[in-house]
């Protein structure tokens, strides 16, 4: 049995321990008017957490006590849910308007108060006409909050990528306070706010253990399927599964989360592409949406046919950096939109 099996069939049962100390974490948030660009000339006019789609990694650990002052800067007003979290005893900051709280009107500054648990990959996005908000504004961002025991396969990761999917109707993409009904037609598709090829490869080397957190941020179902592997499906909407279980394809619906493990065991340039292929198109053009790759150090990037040859490559583009920095509130530069005044 290799040593990744290994820890595959025993991860189950090494997940006890001592909690560790609980920090306390102050942040500020802002929301504003921004314009991102998915892909091409396809721009969106976005309601943005501190200016950038996603918005940035809230990285924290089990039990510990967050504040966050969100600031609202655009003209319609927004709450903040934090998705996966239990909010026991803080029921007043589960961010649903006109049952928690009165949204937060523009220029107003609203104060969450809360403990991380549980543990997992969590997600924050607004809870105002979220069938806009959500679907088409770009309000979501990713929040990660590290077990107080890892797993032994989880502790074995080399290499842990954040891929949020989702979906757009670009007749809607510059009529802020409109659309988000029923017969939208959803025409790009993107992962981390961009459409391939504005997506980035995810780079690897042959002995990797990879994690990649799988995050339906949408209103569309994603069949999500890695070439050339099997994985390990370890977690679901945070919560550690029972037992692991392998899969090539995995189906993900709107709000939902997993994350999978594999070796990097089989160096070459390896798909990941949504299997719904409505989804594989920019627009009205093909080889374009929910597309990306695993690519392998060792192969490289000379081939004069490959899609990425010549491109600069894009440090962080799934918050591979920030996941390994201290636990804080961590930004992007490649995400950030140009301000709408």
């Amino acid at each position: 049995m290799s040593l990744f099996r290994g820890l595959v069939a025993g991860c189950v049962f090494a997940v006890w321990g001592v909690a560790a100390h609980a920090e306390t974490h102050s942040f500020e948030m802002t929301i504003e008017d921004a314009e991102i660009t998915l892909v091409g000339s396809q721009t969106f006019h976005t309601f943005a957490f501190d200016g950038q789609v996603p918005g940035p990694l809230l990285h924290v650990k089990e039990g510990d006590d967050l504040e966050v002052h969100v600031t609202n800067f655009t003209t319609l007003p927004h709450t903040v849910h934090w998705h996966g979290m239990f909010q026991k005893d803080t029921w007043q900051s589960d961010g649903v308007p006109d049952t928690t709280q009165k949204a937060i009107a523009p220029g107003e500054t609203y104060t969450y108060r809360f403990k991380a648990s549980p543990a997992g990959t969590m997600w924050y996005h607004c809870h105002v006409n979220v069938n806009e908000h959500v679907s088409m504004r770009g309000m979501w961002g990713p929040f990660v909050v590290d077990p107080e025991v890892e797993s032994d396969l989880e502790k074995s990761v080399t290499k842990d990528f954040i891929l949020m999917f989702s979906s757009w109707a670009s007749a809607w993409a510059h009529k802020p306070g409109e659309g988000g009904v029923p017969g939208d037609t959803f025409d790009y598709f993107t992962i981390n706010g961009k459409s391939f090829p504005e997506t980035q490869p995810m780079r690897v080397r042959e002995g990797d253990v990879v994690r990649m957190r799988l995050l339906g941020v949408g209103d569309s179902l994603h069949s999500i399927h890695l070439h050339g592997h099997t994985f390990d499906v370890v977690r679901k909407d945070g919560h550690l599964l029972p037992q692991p279980y392998k899969a090539d394809t995995l189906l993900l619906g709107p709000g939902e989360r997993y994350d999978i493990i594999f070796e990097a065991n089989n160096p070459g340039r390896w798909m990941v592409h949504d299997h719904i292929d409505m989804h594989t198109v920019n627009g009205n053009k093909p080889h374009g949406g929910i597309m990306s790759v695993v690519e392998y150090e060792e192969v490289g990037i000379d081939d004069d046919f490959y899609v990425w040859k010549d491109k600069e490559f894009q440090e962080d583009f799934y918050y591979e950096n920030a996941l390994t920095k201290p636990h804080g509130l961590h930004h992007a530069e490649t995400f950030r939109g140009e301000p709408v005044e």
